[in-house]
């Protein structure tokens, strides 16, 4: 077995390959490195922007939100499929907030809950409708961001965040028998 290391949240991966992901944040294998050749960005201490902190503290709102309303919807998931998926999708979200409160160097916000709907195909496009928001803001906060590490870190969440809407569009497909040509008008 080898020890793999994320760049972004720096939890460690054991395991005889790396993984495709980050299994705890959802970044991209190419954030994943070798134990010894990882430098975490989780981990840089150096002052931040105020634009950064700012942004910083828009993404913590938006992760602990989306950790909620994940949860609510694996409550009224009609398979045990489904359900995992929302609860881990909730773990991801949580790993992003808890990424900004180490850069930050904060505690974490209390966690409400939040209501959902009791239909599938409403929680799925409102989930693509949440991660299509996250992915627009996290792309425009990587341009804003003037430490390097920031800039990886919100690139990361960009694609994190694209993964969780084709993941969602795949549902929908199996769900409704889409042809994936008619799903951007779903989440249009």
């Amino acid at each position: 077995m080898k020890t793999f290391i994320c760049e972004i949240c720096g939890d460690a991966y054991l395991g005889e390959e790396k993984p495709k992901n980050c299994p705890f944040c959802g970044a991209r294998a190419a954030f994943v490195k070798d134990g010894k050749d990882a430098n975490p960005v989780v981990e840089v201490r150096e002052a931040l922007s105020e634009q950064t902190v700012k942004n910083l503290q828009e993404t913590l709102q938006l992760e602990i939100d989306a950790n909620a309303i994940y949860l609510c919807m694996a409550g009224k998931a009609d398979s045990y499929e489904v359900m995992k998926m929302y609860k881990r999708l909730a773990k991801v979200e949580l790993e992003h907030a808890t990424i900004c409160t180490k850069l930050l160097q904060i505690p974490m916000p209390e966690i409400g809950s939040k209501i959902c709907s009791d239909e599938k195909i409403e929680n799925f496009n409102e989930t693509i409708k949440l991660e299509e928001n996250a992915s627009g803001l996290y792309a425009k906060f990587a341009k804003e961001a003037t430490e390097k590490h920031i800039k990886i870190l919100f690139t990361a969440l960009n694609q994190a965040e694209i993964d969780h809407i084709e993941l969602i569009k795949n549902y929908l497909v199996i769900n409704q028998g889409l042809p994936i040509s008619d799903l951007q008008t779903i989440s249009d």
